[in-house]
């Protein structure tokens, strides 16, 4: 098993994109979402995070380190803080803990930059993902907002927070 984690190249991230927009029932928004993502990490705004293996992306994991990538951005992005989103894994590789390997990478490259806390947002309905971010750490409560996709629906979505230094 050749399995590395690491900062995309830009043709990798557009890549994981298409491949996640081909994947999805949610096209539209899909395609608001690939523009962001690749004028997010092109202006530094976002650190994405993938786990190839044998050169195939099957995971990832992006930081936003600039709170106007973001709704609900208060205290979610600050100096020290950063809000952590898009975990995913191809459900054919889901519970073999690549993701895990690749949480850890992103957690221990954040802190070398600085960073003393990560954020994270989860529907309340979605409770395997709830105790995903519990078990990873996320366990101080920090309200629960409103979100609005780029289609106009809109969800709600709990914030939590995990002290890095304790990892």
């Amino acid at each position: 098993m050749n399995y590395i984690c690491r900062i995309p190249t830009l043709e990798e991230l557009v890549k994981k994109q298409d491949y996640e927009m081909e994947h999805s029932d949610d096209k539209d928004n899909w395609k608001v979402w690939k523009e962001k993502a690749i004028s997010n990490f092109e202006n530094q705004k976002t650190i994405p995070y993938y786990g190839f293996l044998n050169g195939e992306i099957i995971s990832e994991a992006t930081a936003a380190i600039d709170k106007n990538v973001i709704q609900n951005s208060m205290n979610l992005v600050k100096e020290k803080t950063v809000y952590l989103y898009a975990f995913r894994t191809i459900e054919e590789y889901q519970g073999k803990g690549y993701f895990s390997k690749l949480f850890h990478y992103m957690i221990e490259d954040l802190k070398k930059r600085g960073y003393q806390y990560a954020t994270v947002g989860v529907e309340p309905k979605e409770t395997k993902n709830k105790e995903i971010y519990q078990k990873l750490g996320f366990t101080t409560y920090l309200g629960t907002f409103e979100e609005e996709y780029p289609d106009g629906s809109k969800i709600e979505v709990e914030y939590y927070q995990k002290d890095l230094e304790k990892e």
